[in-house]
């Protein structure tokens, strides 16, 4: 109101002021009873929504199963098609959303669905295997590169006058990994698979798995390389003093086909600081259970036992402080064989893989049985000669 203005006749300006405030508050209450409406309504809603997903736990959120249930449609279909043969929900279905592809049987089968795939991975890793230890990657081409350089770049201490030093043309070196086919082909009959309690998806990927991992673990040893990974046993081994590159060097025990008889643990340490500092701090031993058995009875000069267990169950076994890793498929002791590796494999080898498992389903060439014939693509090859050192029982 201004200085020329003056108050309603009959109405004081107390009056107006109370007036005021009384409706100031009463929109006020008007807004808080609206919000809490709100706040109700969404209550209610959330509370449906976790009934309507988890009926009787209640026990996930229902953005988190809602989430859950994105891979419902693949899962259904993969497992019709598994039990009846039924492809129609697998050919219409489209998953290119999630970075796959589902292809006709034509192609080779189908993808299997996102669980099962887990399920494999996950037994693929956790078995004895130099997938472990590895470097593992992910490829989508029939090969993988890995380029290794072998020269040394110029350095040294500059002054101000002096000129600097030229850096050297580098020498690179190629190693390619081509990737095959790996397969299995379990089978079960038509009665097992219309048994509605039967578990078909966590059956079938842990056969697949199983045959999986016994033919991976046997080739990244000693695979010849020929529709199958080369086995980093299959590369010639030298005397490590005279060790060249595309070999691995070796460390003898100083007897023909057994360790030393008075100081047989003088090898292991000797195999130990074979391997450059570099490797040695990711470094692990890889030997089979029979020679484990042996070197677990080593011990220093002062009577401790070389050999340690782990800590806690999924923990491995040390030997000197460096972490074993048992491999079935690793030489037994004997004559020039060489029963133990020792290096820092994440640099040695390389295991290069599609991450998709293809099923297709054949129920005519064993009837009344039905074959799943699974198959993936996968390579594996030394990718640094000098990152990986054997033990060889021979005398020199």
């Amino acid at each position: 109101m201004s200085k020329t203005e003056t108050p309603a006749q009959g109405v004081s300006p107390a009056s107006e002021v109370k007036q005021a405030i009384a409706g100031f508050m009463s929109d006020i209450k008007m807004f808080h009873d609206d919000i809490e409406t709100r706040l109700d309504q969404q209550k209610e809603e959330l509370t449906m929504l976790d009934r309507k997903f988890h009926p009787q736990t209640k026990s996930m959120r229902p953005a988190l199963a809602a989430a859950a249930d994105l891979d419902a449609p693949h899962k259904k279909a993969f497992e019709a098609y598994l039990r009846s043969g039924d492809d129609d929900g697998l050919r219409g279905l489209s998953v290119e959303a999630k970075g796959m592809a589902t292809n006709v049987a034509g192609d080779g089968g189908y993808l299997v669905d996102p669980e099962t795939a887990a399920t494999i991975q996950s037994v693929l890793r956790s078995n004895a295997s130099l997938r472990a230890i590895a470097n593992l990657v992910n490829v989508e081409s029939t090969a993988y590169d890995v380029l290794i350089d072998h020269g040394d770049l110029g350095s040294g201490w500059a002054s101000e006058t002096d000129p600097s030093v030229e850096t050297a043309t580098p020498t690179i070196d190629r190693i390619t990994i081509p990737l095959h086919e790996l397969s299995a082909l379990p089978k079960a009959s038509q009665r097992l698979l219309d048994d509605a309690a039967f578990d078909i998806e966590h059956w079938l990927a842990q056969r697949i798995a199983d045959k999986f991992a016994r033919a991976e673990a046997a080739a990244f040893v000693a695979g010849d390389g020929v529709d199958k990974p080369t086995g980093f046993l299959t590369h010639p081994d030298v005397d490590n003093d005279v060790w060249t590159w595309g070999s691995l060097g070796y460390i003898a025990t100083g007897t023909a086909g057994d360790f030393d008889a008075v100081n047989p643990a003088d090898a292991i340490f000797d195999l130990v600081y074979g391997l450059d500092a570099e490797y040695r701090a990711g470094a692990s031993f890889v030997m089979n259970s029979k020679t484990a058995g042996a070197v677990r009875k080593m011990k220093d000069a002062d009577g401790r036992f070389l050999w340690s267990d782990g800590l806690a169950v999924d923990q491995p076994a040390r030997l000197v402080g460096y972490p074993v890793l048992i491999l079935e498929d690793m030489p037994d002791i004997g004559t020039d064989a060489t029963p133990i590796a020792f290096g820092d494999f994440a640099a040695g080898y390389t295991i290069a893989e599609r991450p998709d498992t293809r099923i297709l389903r054949d129920p005519f060439s064993a009837k009344p049985h039905v074959l799943f014939y699974a198959s993936k693509r996968v390579g594996g090859d030394v990718s640094d000669f000098a990152a990986i050192k054997l033990l060889k029982l021979s005398a020199a």
